[in-house]
């Protein structure tokens, strides 16, 4: 009986040992944090992966999550500047950067937090849409709205230790009863807006065309000035070499010599080959040698 008793105590000894043991680990991972708790107040945050231990049935350890995690906002109705209603669904990037603030303010709830996110972010993207127009909301869908949220929203999450690293829209459309006559609208205002380039292409077409057709004149006009100077230039210098050749006898006799060759030769072009002149004529004289 004593050996069976000492066999059994032994044994619940070991097991208290190791209860013990079990109870006084903590095993921190990567992708978390542990609150190490004594009579539910928060005595230190282990912010690194390994082994520590604890005081056994006197401290707990919590554990929150040290990666980024993605909320997923229920879509909504916002209204923008020009009162068009428009359905947003986005997402929510975020992470817990102060581990003991979030458990102070939210008592290390991810619940609590996202419904603290919802609340911030839905407020935000109403705000900055409603100061938008239609189109701007349509336009800035490839970032300049996420930048306008996450601007509106600022550091507002710090104080429960979390951070917001960014604000996605997954969907930014019309209503389904009036998106028809939205588009319709819409694309009535761009052959507008079409119309009036095309307009103003047009004019300023003309404009330069006129402006060319103009210079090209005037530089016409110059040519054909210039054309008649040289002209009248050619045909002075060509009067003085003449009177000036004319002046000397044997140069006079020269060229009505080469004169009356050239009347000749004009009068025997075509068929005809015979030349009737009277004895008298110059170019008689110049054939007989007088």
């Amino acid at each position: 009986m004593k050996k069976t008793l000492k066999k059994v105590t032994g044994t619940i000894a070991g097991l208290a040992v190791i209860i013990v043991l079990l109870g006084s680990v903590v095993v921190t991972n990567e992708n978390e944090y542990k609150l190490i708790r004594q009579f539910g107040r928060v005595e230190r945050v282990i912010d690194t992966a390994g082994v520590t231990l604890k005081l056994p049935f006197i401290q707990t350890a919590d554990t929150l999550p040290k990666q980024i995690l993605l909320y997923d906002l229920a879509a909504s109705d916002v209204i923008t500047m020009d009162k068009k209603t428009m359905l947003s669904d986005s997402y929510v990037l975020w992470r817990i950067t102060d581990p003991l603030k979030f458990a102070q303010t939210l008592n290390s709830s991810v619940a609590n937090a996202e419904g603290r996110i919802d609340t911030v972010v839905y407020n935000s993207v109403k705000n900055v849409i409603s100061s938008m127009s239609q189109n701007e909301v349509i336009s800035g869908r490839d970032g300049e709205l996420s930048q306008a949220i996450m601007t509106n929203v600022g550091d507002s999450m710090a104080e429960y230790g979390i951070q917001l690293l960014a604000v996605e829209t997954k969907r930014l459309d019309l209503p389904a009863d009036n998106k028809a006559a939205v588009y319709e609208r819409m694309i009535s205002e761009r052959d507008k807006i079409a119309a009036t380039y095309t307009a103003e292409g047009q004019a300023e077409a003309q404009k330069i065309r006129n402006t060319t057709d103009r210079e090209i004149a005037i530089s016409i006009s110059d040519a054909k000035a210039q054309a008649a100077a040289i002209t009248a230039d050619g045909e002075a210098e060509y009067m003085r070499i003449m009177a000036e050749a004319y002046r000397d006898p044997q140069k006079a006799d020269f060229y009505s010599y080469t004169r009356s060759l050239e009347a000749a030769r004009a009068s025997l072009k075509g068929d005809s080959n015979t030349l009737i002149l009277p004895a008298d004529s110059p170019i008689a004289r110049i054939f007989m040698g007088q």
